[in-house]
């Protein structure tokens, strides 16, 4: 396993980390479905004890994820390993009695709780989850002031800023001065950590780093889901909405992924590979942070972590996924 810095800190992350949203279970959030099917705690525990033998050191969390219950079962399967990995969270789509998530005293509310689900004295990358602070951003200021007398007071470590668009992180990264960003990024849309691109040139500005969810883009790019038998979800699954899941998205993409077989290798292992060494590959990226369910998820995820690929191989599929 290689590791890489979360920008100007001196918090390293394996280049393959592993996102927890999947650990909290079916979920709603304000009636909208937020979650995932639920795991079983005795194949979490193989697949975590799994990833890090393998070097895995960062697991990426949030207070939303279950409402608590992703922290608790990551806490709680970590054991004693709790203190030697690197554990983020995240606060901001989860607003309980507050009027607004980002609410001062609600922050330091939940950056409380999320202590105590975690077991932990502090949090080391604790992010803003989304960039809505309200009307002309009026609970900026204020939301900044507590996340920077958390770190003050040894609470969390490093300041990230998850968002959904360019214009997000345009606006918000000069005031709030993350140490890194995430979001969504994949073979299918890179937009963030295109070369050059704004977002970009903003990292490189501010010597921040990006950290890649949805890798995978939830298993398309693995070629699990069929046209001819599109999936169905439970209620409280949030890809019941998601109409990257239906038949006619998924005719879209099957060809492309005909082509990465044939070009990369057809076994699930080798597009797991392709799709997590394509965003590796950019000078900006931490690491990617794949979700999983089970040790032989891991094992897809971690199979091609020694295997960068080459730009040719770059050119390759930007030209397929053009």
């Amino acid at each position: 396993m290689k590791y890489r810095k979360i920008g100007k800190t001196d918090i390293e992350v394996s280049e393959i980390s592993l996102g927890c949203w999947t650990l909290g279970g079916l979920n709603w959030v304000n009636g909208v479905p937020n979650g995932w099917a639920d795991v079983d705690e005795k194949e979490v525990k193989e697949a975590i004890d799994y990833a890090i033998d393998m070097g895995v050191n960062h697991f990426d969390n949030a207070d939303v994820y279950g409402n608590g219950r992703a922290e608790r079962l990551l806490a709680k399967v970590l054991g004693n390993k709790n203190k030697k990995v690197v554990i983020s969270s995240k606060v901001g789509w989860f607003s309980g009695t507050a009027e607004h998530a980002y609410e001062p005293a609600h922050i330091r509310h939940q950056c409380e709780q999320s202590l105590i689900n975690l077991k932990r004295d502090y949090i080391d990358i604790y992010y803003f989850h989304h960039g809505d602070f309200g009307e002309n951003d009026k609970y900026l200021d204020d939301a900044l002031s507590v996340f920077q007398k958390l770190k003050k007071e040894g609470k969390i470590k490093a300041i990230g800023l998850s968002a959904y668009s360019k214009e997000d992180f345009l606006r918000l990264t000069p005031k709030i001065k993350p140490d890194c960003i995430q979001s969504w990024v994949n073979i299918l849309d890179d937009q963030f950590i295109e070369t050059d691109s704004p977002v970009y040139n903003l990292m490189k500005k501010y010597n921040i780093t990006f950290v890649a969810f949805s890798p995978l883009a939830q298993g398309i790019l693995l070629g699990k889901y069929s046209s001819k038998n599109p999936p169905v979800f439970q209620p409280g699954d949030h890809r019941q909405n998601d109409k990257r899941f239906t038949k006619e998205e998924l005719e879209k993409i099957e060809p492309k992924i005909e082509k990465l077989k044939q070009k990369f290798g057809s076994d699930i292992k080798d597009l797991a590979r392709v799709a997590l060494q394509y965003i590796l590959f950019s000078d900006v990226v931490s690491c990617v942070i794949p979700g999983f369910r089970n040790k032989k998820q891991v094992e897809i995820n971690l199979s091609g972590l020694n295997t960068p690929l080459k730009k040719e191989e770059i050119k390759i599929i930007k030209e397929i996924f053009k």
